[in-house]
């Protein structure tokens, strides 16, 4: 009997061009697979009902891409023996050069940071941005104010008040492509008014310490333990520094990215405090907030104290990174200096801002992120039984971080990290050792641990990815 496709775990990403292109994205991807021997010589394939049912999409475009590929000798079909991978392979014209071999990619990506853009609602998306764009007025369309369209920083106002307990004046809205975006904004002003230091956590993104660096602030980590990072000690690290060269810190408090702790109440206190005493600023990057499955929501930092903590949010997770949209919540006197270093007129896609502010305020987002938050659980839970399910005689690894997001870490016995991500090369997963978010001077004593990314795979190569995740730790 042929295997469903996703007990094969072979990834395929097709875009809805119509029937014909559908036909020849399936055509391109199944060539590609058994080029690169994802497909081995002499597996069978799914039946044309069982693929389209998997993919979603119509029998007869596969029972196509399967006749082409049979044509052109990729694929061999007997009857009563289905469709196989050809023996063989296609035998090259004499006097033709090899191609150069193009780096493969990866079969599985398991990296952090992205949703699973097969899921986002392109329906729904396209009504929303029909309904906007209707009744947008014809200004709309001009240069703009650099801090973004009006509509959209009202209806997040009222989203982040209701869903992050944000205390939020759409005058204070600051729209930007993303929260590199707005730090790179941040960075600017902070290193206009002098401020050479921005304290951070010892595990975290690289690109965002880089882009510190390169606006002229540097970064000092502050130490991190089982309660999250540390904030008791940015007072004496303030000391040992300079009181006016200390201009913000950078957390993540709601889902410490990437270890998954909560930042501790008392912490939480500790950084506003801190901020009032120093004039300071706190940055919470708040990322992935709406994703939480087994606790109760962690309202924002920014609610302490509006006047000292600058909130930064995105649309990346919640629906993708590729709309390039997101957005600060500034103290009143921040407004003016982040909107002149954005610059003169709005840099931001104004018919996607209009979109998203009428996914806000008719209820989709709320339902898209109902919908993701339901998928991505399902997608946890496997994961963390997968782990539980390794034998009896493997080494112990704790999966550690999973109450909200869209990644868990994998603690690791002593030594092995470095072994497990080589690992995962050889079997085609994109994976990252925890290792490679701590900041080069971190105190903390480094862990061994991989850092498992589950929002990025296809729905349909979910459980052939955790497989393959499970054959590469000790």
């Amino acid at each position: 009997m042929a295997e469903s496709w996703a007990t094969l775990g072979v990834d395929l990403h097709l875009e809805p061009t119509g029937a014909a292109g559908l036909r020849r994205g399936l055509t391109d991807a199944l060539r590609d697979a058994v080029r690169t021997g994802r497909l081995a010589p002499g597996t069978r394939l799914p039946s044309s009902r069982t693929l389209a049912a998997d993919l979603g999409i119509a029998r007869n475009t596969v029972a196509d891409a399967y006749a082409d590929l049979v044509a052109e000798g990729w694929l061999t079909a007997r009857q009563g023996s289905g469709t196989r991978v050809a023996e063989r392979a296609v035998a090259r014209p004499a006097g033709t050069a090899p191609r150069r071999r193009a780096p493969q990619r990866p079969v599985h990506n398991l990296i952090p940071g992205t949703p699973d853009l097969a899921a986002f609602p392109r329906a729904e998306w396209l009504r929303a941005a029909r309904r906007a764009l209707t009744a947008a007025p014809s200004e709309a369309l001009g240069y703009g104010d650099p801090r973004g369209r009006p509509e959209l920083r009202a209806a997040l106002a009222g989203y982040l008040a209701r869903a992050r307990g944000v205390r939020a004046d759409p005058e204070a809205i600051v729209i930007c492509s993303g929260i590199t975006h707005a730090l790179r904004i941040l960075a600017t002003v902070l290193h206009n008014r002098g401020a050479g230091t921005v304290f951070v956590e010892s595990y975290g993104l690289v690109q965002h310490r880089t882009l510190l660096t390169e606006a002229g602030c540097a970064t000092r980590p502050l130490p991190y333990d089982a309660r999250g990072t540390d904030t008791g000690g940015l007072t004496d690290a303030t000391a040992a520094t300079d009181a006016a060269d200390a201009g913000a810190v950078l957390l993540t408090p709601a889902h410490q990215f990437p270890m998954g702790t909560v930042l501790h109440r008392d912490r939480r206190a500790a950084a506003v405090d801190w901020a009032r005493r120093t004039g300071g600023l706190v940055l919470e990057d708040d990322y992935d907030g709406e994703f939480r499955y087994d606790r109760q929501p962690v309202g924002a930092l920014q609610g302490l104290d509006p006047d000292h903590v600058v909130y930064l949010g995105t649309a990346s997770k919640s629906l993708a990174p590729g709309l390039r949209l997101g957005w600060m919540v500034l103290p009143p006197a921040l407004v003016e200096e982040c909107a002149a270093v954005k610059g003169h007129t709005d840099v931001c896609g104004v018919l996607d801002q209009l979109t998203l502010a009428e996914f806000l305020t008719t209820g989709a987002y709320d339902r898209q992120v109902r919908s993701a938050r339901l998928r991505y659980r399902r997608r946890r839970d496997a994961l963390v039984a997968a782990v539980a399910a390794r034998p009896p005689e493997a080494p112990p690894i704790e999966v550690t971080g999973i109450a909200a997001g869209l990644h868990a870490v994998l603690r690791l016995p002593p030594g092995t990290e470095r072994t497990v991500v080589q690992a995962a090369v050889w079997q085609g997963l994109a994976l990252h050792g925890l290792s490679a978010f701590r900041h080069e001077h971190a105190a903390t004593e480094p862990l061994d641990a991989v850092v498992v990314g589950y929002g990025t795979p296809a729905e349909h190569a979910w459980a052939g990815a955790l497989r393959a995740l499970c054959r590469v730790l000790p």
